[in-house]
């Protein structure tokens, strides 16, 4: 029985495609392609990623590491091939920043008044103790102005709302200061993990400490002048863990074209248990992206002629914590960055109750004419019954996912989402009961068809030099 309705589907799905626009002709391999992608299986894939077993997924934990093995087991059964440096795990040494140990104390003086800062409100990076008395704050305006005496000895202090925090510290630790101190907003999320050799190679061995106390930070911001601190730090203060992508290859089948790759990925990451212990389960956010991407390699590997381009799926750790995976990718590609010719990026596919009303059969794109990307899944859109639309606030989004990392490379990269903004969004609601299974089945769809004409079309996707916005991203790999 199951096999006759899927005959029959794909009698109406060939039906739609012989009557859709012309200028792409979908094979008969890739309308059964189209038609194996399954409710069922993504509920069956979903309810494990999103079940309570794995604990919300957090940036490390044992969950993230289930998820990991259990998406690597996928596409080692559908035989895409291995491409990490460990199988399908591409592994990456990181940070796990821990709150300030017992014994640490950080006071902050000006003038006659002295703070000591809540040690909860302070995380540590230092690869040794340290023991500074009366230290004097050296505040940066410009990199370009720094000279060793404003900073050999002293503590730096670095306003972690300046975009380039980043270029200030790396002037700065060449100059040998004696600590750093990072301001950061309560309001934001506290760092958890930082990128090991990143962080080395921004403050080499000098300590970071990073405060997120609001009248510390106050003190520190506004203080004119006469600015000391103390700190007191017993042991080294961090712990390094081994965290992992997770990346199968769909071979390209044009003698040349196959040296150049489309990426299809997802963040398996979600933000894990709160204090009370209660789970943060992710379904949406955006186990239904990893699961999309598990379901599309499948489908799209047992066709007998595979696409002309090769296609990565590939899904990252660490998306909540500051796009880390995806950062540490291109920071280390399996294959070069300037081979790679477009990132389709997969978030929040699987719910249908946006917040600016129902999303069935509709799905939007962040940055929508950055590039020609758009467009290809417009068409594709149009071939399986799918709306690809443009959303006011679009634009917003766009680098508050994994795509923005490859659009900083050069690479036309977008994030497909069905509902921006939806109930339980970072809540322990966001559970995998609530996906609209048959919806996610026919946007995968769309999604399936739109990888195989980014990978099949001779010119490869291009920024659209004419928008404004997009030139920061037009630089040369």
């Amino acid at each position: 029985m199951k096999t006759y309705f899927r005959r029959i589907f794909v009698f109406f799905l060939t039906l739609a495609l012989v009557a859709a626009p012309q200028g792409f002709s979908p094979t008969p391999d890739m309308y059964r392609a189209l038609a194996n992608i399954s409710p069922d299986s993504l509920r069956g894939n979903l309810s494990f990623i999103a079940s309570d077993l794995l604990e919300g997924r957090d940036t490390p934990s044992r969950g993230l590491d289930i998820a990991a093995e259990y998406i690597a087991a996928q596409f080692r059964r559908v035989r895409l091939e291995p491409a990490g440096d460990d199988g399908y795990f591409q592994t990456a040494g990181m940070l796990r920043l821990m709150p300030a140990p017992d014994g640490f104390e950080l006071r902050v003086r000006e003038g006659s008044r002295t703070y000591t800062v809540p040690t909860d409100h302070v995380c540590v990076v230092s690869h040794s103790a340290l023991d500074l008395r009366g230290v004097s704050v050296s505040k940066v305006t410009d990199a370009a102005d720094l000279k060793p005496e404003d900073v050999r000895g002293k503590v730096v202090l670095l306003d972690a709302a300046r975009r380039d925090l980043q270029a200030i510290a790396n002037t700065a630790t060449a100059l040998q200061p004696a600590a750093f101190l990072e301001t950061a907003s309560e309001n934001t999320l506290a760092p958890r993990v930082a990128d090991a050799d990143e962080e080395r190679a921004t403050f080499g061995d000098v300590p970071l400490l990073i405060v997120r106390d609001a009248q510390a930070v106050r003190g520190l911001l506004e203080a004119q002048a006469g600015l000391t601190v103390s700190i007191k730090l017993p042991a080294p203060a961090f712990v390094q863990v081994k965290v992992r992508n997770v990346i199968g290859l769909l071979r390209g089948s044009d003698p040349v074209l196959r040296d150049q790759y489309v990426l299809l990925t997802a963040h398996y990451d979600h933000i894990g248990r709160n204090g009370a212990g209660q789970v943060f389960p992710g379904a949406n956010d955006d186990g239904s992206g990893t699961v999309s991407v598990m379901e599309i390699g499948e489908v799209l590997a047992a066709m007998p002629v595979h696409p002309k381009r090769s296609i990565v799926f590939m899904t990252f750790f660490g998306e909540e914590e500051g796009s880390l995976g995806a950062s540490y990718y291109a920071s280390h590609p399996v294959f070069p960055l300037d081979k790679t010719v477009a990132d389709l990026n997969l978030e929040q596919v699987g719910r249908t109750d946006s917040s600016a009303g129902r999303e069935v059969s509709n799905a939007s794109v962040t940055g929508f004419n950055y590039s020609d990307v758009a467009g290809t899944l417009q068409r594709a859109g149009k071939l399986t019954g799918v709306k690809v639309y443009e959303t006011a606030d679009g634009d917003d989004f766009f680098d508050r996912s994994d795509n923005a990392t490859f659009a900083e490379h050069g690479i036309p990269a977008h994030t497909l989402v069905v509902a921006f903004e939806y109930p339980d969004y970072h809540a322990p609601g966001d559970v995998w009961q609530k996906i609209d299974y048959d919806n996610m089945a026919k946007v995968d769809r769309m999604i399936a068809l739109g990888t195989i004409m980014l990978a099949d079309n001779p010119e490869a996707p291009k920024w659209n030099r004419g928008n404004p916005k997009v030139a920061g991203y037009l630089r040369t790999l």
